[in-house]
């Protein structure tokens, strides 16, 4: 055991490390918030499939495996199936358009301010993401130093914390590199084949388990189309995946840099649901199928080798944590927080948003409240759903549809964002966190609104429209919105 507190506490000291060498590169709000839009085509695929790959899909995904079997795969397979659609569609227009935020691009092409709805809802996403990564580490350490999970909790927040206010997406991108490779050794190369192992492999988990459990649509024809609306979907609006892709440093590595960390996540995905079958196959009775990974890391491996994977599943958790953080406050500092201040202080405000010092002040606040609510908020893929339910209900109907329908304007942008999101809330108070129909009321109800009041009310000025289109092709290269 020795062994293996020696591989993280090693792991841990590298990732603080890292955000001391990334302090001295993020001088500025562009360096800061999107490491200056240089990403190559390797350190973006690998700083993407990090991000995306987080705390529910390995933690989380490993649980599905154990509950559902091989369909347990499709939750982080909708996950990847939306980064290659936003990577194949939209990543070559997003890149292009030089913003720091969501809200920025919905400004542009609707030529007005929408961030007082629209950065509120992104904001509880990405907190909300934060939040689950970092609940999902209390498995982690309490395997390996016997944890509780409000002290677990307390030192990945705190490490998370420390390099994120540190380096801002520099360190969040070197980071994130270790964390890609870590987690492609521990769970691909070792978990993996150790697990398919001490289970016998296929034909042993055959006579172990039920037929079911190699059923791909076990889990559910209506979860399966829930996991591609409310995933797939929602990775094509998410701050925390858009900002990476504004660190790309031309428009075909966004897309095909995406492209690559999409099928990494396809291959992700079943890893992870076979490693769960395994474990269902060997320990049969666990109380909850979220104790499925710690139980196969400390059950399977050898000594040294287990440190190892647990890096590799603190990995996972830490490049998830730290992006949405890093996401939550670009959204607070740059969208929510100059229109709280009053008129008469708008100076201070504009400040705000260039002032690097104020963008790591906004990181380290926020990094404080999503330490204390992971503590408060227990459910790993329930806390996600919820995240990504606000996001898709909320925002996809009006960012997506800008970039499809010119008849849409601001007025049915508006009225989508806050019919949708107001009904995703109510449905889930009354049907519950993780029903299915949350979801499709919440998407019907901000479709038929940005449809009809755009329909209803004039369209969007000629010339916020031909401002829009020389930004989606590259002919501008203002680094904010006009």
């Amino acid at each position: 055991m020795a062994l293996d507190n020696a591989v993280i506490v090693a792991y841990l000291l590298g990732m603080v490390a890292m955000g001391w060498w990334g302090m001295r590169r993020a001088t500025t709000k562009s360096e800061y918030l999107v490491a200056g839009r240089r990403l190559g085509g390797p350190m973006y695929s690998g700083t993407m499939s990090a991000i995306v790959l987080g705390g529910a899909s390995t933690v989380g995904g490993v649980g599905l495996g154990y509950k559902f079997g091989i369909s347990g795969a499709w939750l982080v397979l909708a996950i990847g199936l939306g980064i290659l659609l936003l990577s194949a569609a939209y990543a070559r227009r997003i890149q292009r358009l030089r913003v720091y935020t969501v809200s920025d691009m919905l400004d542009i092409r609707y030529g007005g301010s929408s961030a007082a709805v629209s950065g509120v809802v992104m904001w509880a996403y990405a907190l909300m993401l934060t939040v689950t990564s970092l609940g999902a580490s209390s498995t982690i350490f309490k395997v390996l130093f016997g944890f509780d999970r409000w002290s677990s909790i307390l030192l990945a927040g705190g490490i998370v914390v420390l390099y994120s206010v540190l380096g801002g997406m520099w360190s969040i991108s070197m980071t994130d590199i270790v964390q890609f490779v870590v987690k492609t050794i521990g769970i691909l190369m070792l978990l993996l084949p150790f697990a398919l192992a001490k289970a016998g492999g296929f034909d042993g988990m055959r006579q172990r388990l039920d037929a079911a459990y190699f059923d791909f649509t076990a889990i559910g024809g209506d979860t399966i189309v829930t996991y591609l609306v409310v995933y797939t979907l929602g990775l094509l609006i998410g701050q925390d995946i858009w900002q990476r892709v504004f660190t790309a440093r031309t428009s075909a590595v966004a897309t095909w840099g995406g492209i690559t960390s999409g099928l990494y996540c396809v291959i992700y995905a079943f890893a992870g649901a076979l490693v769960g079958m395994a474990t269902k196959a060997l320990y049969p009775n666990l109380p909850s199928r979220d104790d499925a990974f710690a139980t196969a890391v400390e059950n399977l491996l050898p000594m040294g080798v287990r440190g190892l994977v647990l890096a590799a599943a603190l990995a996972a958790l830490m490049s998830t944590s730290s992006g949405a953080l890093i996401a939550s406050s670009t959204v607070a500092a740059n969208d929510i927080w100059p229109r709280l201040i009053k008129n008469g202080l708008m100076k201070r405000a504009a400040a705000v948003k260039d002032d690097v010092h104020s963008n790591r002040m906004f990181t380290l606040v926020l990094g404080v409240v999503a330490v204390v609510l992971a503590v408060l908020i227990e459910g790993v893929v329930a806390a996600l759903t919820v995240a990504y339910n606000l996001l898709v209900g909320g925002l996809l109907v009006a960012i997506v549809g800008g970039m499809v329908w010119k008849r849409g304007n601001r007025q049915g942008a508006l009225a989508s964002m806050v019919t949708g999101a107001i009904t995703v809330v109510v449905m889930m108070i009354v049907a519950g966190l993780e029903a299915n129909e949350v979801i499709y009321y919440g998407l019907g109800v901000s479709l038929m609104s940005y449809v009809v009041v755009s329909l209803l009310t004039p369209p969007t000025d000629k010339a916020v429209l031909d401002h829009w289109n020389s930004r989606v092709n590259g002919e501008t290269k203002e680094e904010i919105p006009a």
